[in-house]
């Protein structure tokens, strides 16, 4: 590489500005910069300790555990960015924390999602393996995101997640003046018809990235818009970052009991 190209292996991120004391190993991951302060107030402490395009990272700990966030922007491609740099700093687990359009009646704006895997209808992940390789969320991540909404009292629901590139067309709406891409009116209901519960931007490509790199990752979503009953809310931002949070604090306790009873993986054998 030429001496004076920016270096995208180099210890500070050439995206995030993160090195690797910047951050812990978990981190949540919103797309709005905005989200970020809201959800580190969820936190014992936080600190501010970069902010870099639609990049903000804060760090601090959560029930004594460490955490950090990072808001990834809209979508897939600067989302598999946050992937890509924050791996590179050492982190190891990863947790979505956005806002969906419920496609399932029961599903209520308000509700919690909590993904098990995913549809990859985004281009992003497409770039770096085969097309029916799985978008699966690690079950201990799953796990810890259910007992989290448990503990907490929220209503939650588990199930397949659609990942697009496209708000508009892409997630079955119309486009600017009326227009309708090929096959997009029927597409909520194709998707209703295979079970799948909830439409978003970056969970696929983030869950991909993450199988390809051997780290832990899932997403939770509070629900905005169910395309079922026509409501739209902008209601649960908190619900869902009070469920990752919790979620890091209960998945450090339990690599913890791991550690001590000699094992690589949770099951269902352990208890926190």
């Amino acid at each position: 590489m030429p001496g004076d190209s920016e270096d995208p292996n180099a210890e500070v991120q050439y995206h995030l500005e993160v090195g690797p004391e910047d951050v812990a190993d978990s981190v949540l991951l919103p797309g709005n910069p905005e989200r970020v302060e809201k959800i580190a107030g969820c936190w014992d402490d936080g600190e501010e300790r970069a902010h870099h395009r639609e990049y903000r990272t804060v760090t601090g700990s959560h029930e004594g555990t460490p955490i950090s966030v990072t808001s990834t922007g809209i979508g897939s491609p600067s989302a598999a960015i946050a992937v890509e740099e924050l791996a590179r700093v050492g982190v190891d687990t990863l947790i979505r924390v956005g806002s969906c359009g419920s496609i399932r009646e029961e599903a209520s704006v308000g509700d919690l999602v909590i993904t098990t895997g995913a549809v990859r209808q985004e281009g992003t992940s497409e770039e770096y393996v085969r097309e029916d390789y799985p978008a699966s969320a690690d079950y201990e991540v799953v796990s810890a995101l259910v007992a989290a909404a448990e503990r907490l009292g929220y209503d939650y629901h588990t199930g397949i997640t659609m990942s697009a590139d496209s708000f508009y067309p892409g997630q079955g709406r119309p486009g600017f003046e009326g227009f309708s891409a090929a096959g997009s009116d029927d597409l909520v209901s194709d998707l209703r018809e295979a079970n799948v519960t909830n439409i978003e931007m970056e969970a696929s490509a983030i869950l991909t990235l993450a199988s390809i790199y051997g780290l832990r990752a899932g997403a939770v979503c509070s629900v905005y818009a169910n395309r079922e009953t026509g409501e739209f809310r902008t209601e649960g931002e908190l619900r869902a970052a009070e469920t990752a949070s919790l979620a890091v604090t209960l998945l450090a306790r339990m690599d913890e009991v791991k550690r001590e009873a000699g094992v690589d993986r949770w099951h269902a054998g352990l208890s926190v």
